[in-house]
């Protein structure tokens, strides 16, 4: 609260760290339990620059449930034989989509279902072990936390029982060890929504073993089809939060409405036009293709008043309203792109609807909302309804999140509270979509007195 200087998504609230150089992220954690993801947030180095920040209730108060014996991060990630700076510059380069991961990793190792050499790469991080397995052992009957996590779009499984994440999500899960003694599968693959689009279509395997379990080979879970949206569905309709945590505000101020999706912009044929006929990819939310500006950050802009670097017109609804999800004209495919952003005034509860568009394809987006929670109050397929569709909202106890993804086709509705005062950044967490403009930002102004205003930027804020 109140250190957005401390969020780091490069040239929103701060310019990248230089090489060799240091900074130091200092925040005060309120009202936030569980287990977080931390990545890097410069260029695509998230691939390889992240972990787990575990955070467990305080001293006066406990655990909704019998407190684990043991926490266990599990953190996915993807696997490139190549250093993920050049595959982020031959997409740039190219127009085209990126090239897919080699492999998928369980904390850093890829399981033994990948044919591994003695020498592999992972970004730009050499490594000289064989293909090995991350292994948890249980006592029979013990409990255990896992923190799961998503680097890409990925569903796990557990003995038969599945958990659906994507990139950057979190899950707590309890798992009760009361199954036969011996060794199972954690396995790991793509959910993939997007028609005729390249995927790692591999499987990362961990082992869960009981102390007492025999030598043997460990017992593989049946996953899910690589398209089953049905299972997804599935899955994220039962996800509620406590009820006596669930503060929905129901008196709103802002009602958005956000399109997004992929788009094409037409160029010369040649090296740098290697889209879909002769285009290059591009990406938006409400026909804005999101632009960083490269000399100063957004948060340095605003709290210094510096002009010229951003505009506060972003537009609260699509500017031409169409069949979202139909069939949509190719006039509507190339997107504009600006450094807009859209101010709420502290304190003000907000309504988001989340629209997925046919534009090249409809695809499920991972859609972050930087500095806030918020309450995932209603999800469906097809063009939202408001006159349908809001009877159907959840406002006792919805799932609270961080990232929602948007159902392939379809939308999703969030509400939050804004009294985060700071420049937050709203975008897709795959990767290539940010970089192609799937983002936006908003200005959240100071409330009253100290308590509710932006804290000064740190002497060792980083410079461009």
């Amino acid at each position: 609260m109140r250190t957005p200087w401390a969020d780091g998504p490069e040239f929103v609230t701060q310019c990248p760290i230089r090489p060799g150089g240091t900074y130091t992220y200092r925040f005060k954690i309120e009202n936030q339990e569980g287990t977080l993801w931390w990545h890097a947030h410069s260029r695509w180095l998230r691939a390889t620059v992240y972990g787990a920040l575990v955070i467990f209730p305080n001293s006066s108060s406990s655990y909704p449930f019998s407190a684990p014996k043991i926490d266990v991060p599990i953190i996915l990630g993807e696997w490139w034989n190549r250093n993920i700076l050049k595959v982020m510059r031959q997409a740039l380069f190219t127009g085209a989509a990126p090239n897919v991961s080699n492999a998928y990793t369980v904390n850093g190792q890829p399981g033994d279902l990948y044919k591994c050499s003695s020498q592999g790469r992972h970004g730009d991080a050499k490594s000289n072990q064989r293909c090995t397995q991350p292994r948890a052992l249980l006592q029979r009957g013990q409990p255990q936390t896992d923190g799961g996590r998503s680097r890409r779009r990925l569903q796990q499984a557990l003995h038969h029982q599945r958990d659906h994440g994507r990139t950057g999500q979190t899950t707590n899960v309890l798992l009760t060890a009361d199954q036969p003694p011996a060794r199972y599968y954690m396995a790991a693959r793509a959910y993939q929504s997007a028609q005729n689009a390249a995927f790692d279509n591999t499987t990362t395997t961990a082992i869960l073993e009981y102390k007492t379990a025999a030598a043997a080979n460990p017992i593989l879970p049946r996953l899910p089809a690589f398209n089953d949206t049905a299972t997804v569905t599935a899955f994220t309709s039962q996800l509620r939060v406590i009820r006596a945590q669930a503060k929905v505000p129901t008196q709103l101020d802002e009602n958005l409405f956000f399109a997004f999706g992929l788009g094409l912009i037409n160029c010369n044929p040649g090296p740098r036009c290697q889209g879909p006929n002769n285009t290059r990819f591009a990406a938006s939310v409400n026909n804005v293709s999101f632009v960083l500006p490269r000399t100063v950050s957004l948060l340095q802009a605003y709290y210094q008043n510096i002009p010229g670097v951003y505009t506060t017109d972003f537009p609260p609804s699509p500017p031409r309203k169409f069949d979202y999800t139909g069939n949509v004209s190719r006039a509507l495919w190339q997107p504009g792109s600006g450094t807009k952003m859209y101010k709420l005034k502290f304190g003000s509860n907000v309504q988001i609807v989340l629209q997925d568009t046919a534009i090249v394809t409809t695809e499920d987006h991972p859609i972050h909302l930087h500095g806030y929670h918020f309450f995932v109050v209603g999800q469906g397929f097809g063009n939202f309804n408001p006159a349908t569709d809001t009877a159907t909202f959840n406002l006792v106890d919805p799932p609270v999140r961080n990232t929602i993804n948007v159902p392939v086709g379809g939308w999703a509705v969030i509400r939050f509270h804004a009294d985060n005062p700071g420049v937050w950044l709203f975008h897709c967490h795959i990767d290539s979509h940010l970089t192609w403009g799937l983002a936006m930002a908003f200005i959240v102004g100071n409330g009253e007195g100290p308590s509710q205003t932006v804290e000064p930027p740190p002497a060792d804020l980083p410079q461009c």
